[in-house]
């Protein structure tokens, strides 16, 4: 098969077009002809040599897949509704950046009715990770307020659109007046452009002073403490990534009067056990979404494999709304 893999640590220009040998599913697996491969930040992470794949998982970059099941044991797809042939998108823990891909088949969904394989391909990873750390960690609730840093990020996006059709209002930041436009034709209830406003201090008027409900961090550093003055009462602080930093001041007295619950999290190395029941969750709770168009996932750009390198580019540059996906 033809594969996208990272030659040395560096830049784009790193990832190389090679041949590998097919993979073979091992038990409890399916082998999936990829056609598209979402690109998400880890990617550009493990590209710099920041963020190696766990063990066991294979080298080459690509958290999530979109393709034809191509094989694997009948009692696998039996349990899993699924047969050979089927439309499916896949969580994967690396490998998603080659033309055959192999997935733990509780990480398998099939296509949401309607969508294309491209869209199929830009769903799982932002979307299991919303899902994750907006809603079985932070237990965001219909009529609450979220906070969204990144907003026309693929992560950004997804949460924007996903908590939107489950009934909860959504402040967003973005880094220009273009992007911020951008995140409320997506449906973002307000976007404040955190270049040039306080990010706290537009919440508290926001929100007459009551701060919000839960915040999606992927910033961290000297974020958080903003963060804490921007949440209400019993207010969750969810943070998944430390583009800001790893260190942070917190005014541990302003958690306790405010009863706040401050929450960290990786996906990547969680075992498959629990994949697997995020994707039962995803199933009975947002594939009716995503397949009535409510949280319809977002597609920036697409690239041939072979230009992975122009897709890190562009992942990097910070011009993208929503997600960027390779295409075999």
């Amino acid at each position: 098969m033809l594969a996208i893999e990272i030659a040395r640590p560096g830049g784009p220009e790193v990832l190389q077009q090679v041949q590998r040998p097919d993979p073979l599913p091992q038990a409890g697996e399916l082998l999936i002809e990829v056609h598209a491969a979402g690109v998400n930040r880890p990617d550009v992470l493990q590209r710099k040599g920041l963020y190696p794949p766990p063990p066991g998982a294979s080298d080459l970059p690509g958290l999530e897949v979109a393709g034809i099941v191509k094989a694997g044991a009948l009692a696998d797809l039996a349990a899993a509704g699924l047969a050979i042939g089927d439309a499916v998108c896949a969580l994967v823990a690396g490998g998603g950046y080659a033309q055959l891909c192999t997935a733990p088949v509780g990480q398998c969904l099939p296509v949401p009715k309607g969508l294309t394989l491209v869209e199929a391909g830009a769903i799982p990873e932002t979307f299991f990770t919303v899902w994750q750390n907006v809603f079985e960690i932070a237990r965001l609730q219909r009529g609450e307020t979220l906070l969204v840093h990144g907003g026309t990020s693929g992560i950004g996006v997804t949460a924007t659109r996903l908590s939107k059709a489950l009934g909860a209002r959504v402040i967003v930041t973005a880094g220009s007046d273009a992007k911020c436009a951008a995140c409320l034709a997506l449906g973002a209830d307000h976007a404040i452009n955190y270049r040039t406003q306080d990010f706290a201090a537009e919440v508290s008027r926001l929100t007459e002073g009551r701060g919000v409900d839960v915040v999606l961090d992927m910033v961290a550093g000297g974020y958080v403490e903003r963060e804490i003055g921007c949440l209400a009462e019993d207010g969750r602080l969810a943070i998944i990534a430390v583009q800001g930093g790893t260190r942070s001041t917190i005014d541990s007295g302003l958690v306790l009067r405010k009863r706040l619950t401050i929450s960290g999290s990786t996906l990547r190395p969680r075992t498959q056990a629990y994949k697997a029941l995020l994707a039962r969750a995803l199933r009975e709770r947002v594939w009716p979404l995503l397949e009535t168009g409510q949280a319809r996932p977002v597609v920036h750009q697409t690239f041939p494999a072979a230009e992975a390198a122009a897709a890190h580019a562009l992942m990097e540059s910070g011009e993208h709304v929503g997600k960027i996906v390779l295409q075999w």
